[in-house]
């Protein structure tokens, strides 16, 4: 019985419009296929595991792909981001930014009346801290890499940075809460957009 295959099919997967069949060991005891989920895929693994900044490094620019299928390491490019935003998908129901604050840099105490936000952390370390009321901020969490934040529309917020080195963070909001193609190089930068939209 060993080295029996699992076989699935899979009808008219994206971008490929024909049927393929995919492959995977019937004995692998949980452990993560190592085969392809579509043809080539080993082809483009390089594509989307590079990245550029806006300061010109090489590789994929970190720029708005919405509302455009999509596939990225959000890791990398969380890593890799040097502004303190920047859209990487806006779509018409959700939209996600890439962040990086600044050691002691916060995002600064806001709230979003309809709009959901998730946030993660890939680097460094931080306060969380959220509230009904921008006057008694009462939920307050430690964060570091791999911690998630979830933030309801209408509760006032705030993250810090509160390690040596930059926070890098990607955020999700539901429905999207900033423009397509944002790009804001600092938090000054961000700060002049939103009092001058206001």
């Amino acid at each position: 019985m060993k080295g029996l295959r699992k076989v699935y099919y899979v009808p008219y997967m994206y971008p490929y419009q024909y049927p393929h069949y995919v492959t995977e060991p019937l004995y692998n005891h949980g452990r993560t296929s190592s085969y392809p989920s579509y043809p080539h895929q080993a082809g483009h693994a390089d594509r989307f595991d590079s990245f550029r900044s806006s300061k010109g490094k090489a590789g994929m620019p970190l720029t708005d792909y919405g509302p455009n299928p999509f596939v990225v390491n959000i890791n990398k490019a969380a890593k890799q981001n040097d502004t303190y935003r920047t859209a990487l998908w806006t779509g018409n129901h959700l939209q996600v930014t890439l962040m990086s604050l600044n050691p002691g840099e916060d995002i600064g105490l806001e709230v979003h009346s309809d709009v959901d936000q998730f946030l993660r952390i890939e680097q460094g370390q931080g306060v969380v801290q959220m509230g009904k009321n921008k006057d008694h901020l009462n939920f307050r969490r430690r964060v570091q890499d791999d911690s998630a934040i979830i933030i309801p529309a209408g509760t006032w917020h705030n993250l810090m940075n509160t390690g040596n080195t930059p926070l890098k963070l990607y955020s999700i909001y539901a429905p999207p809460n900033h423009p397509a193609g944002t790009i804001h190089v600092t938090k000054a930068e961000a700060m002049a957009v939103e009092e001058d939209h206001e």
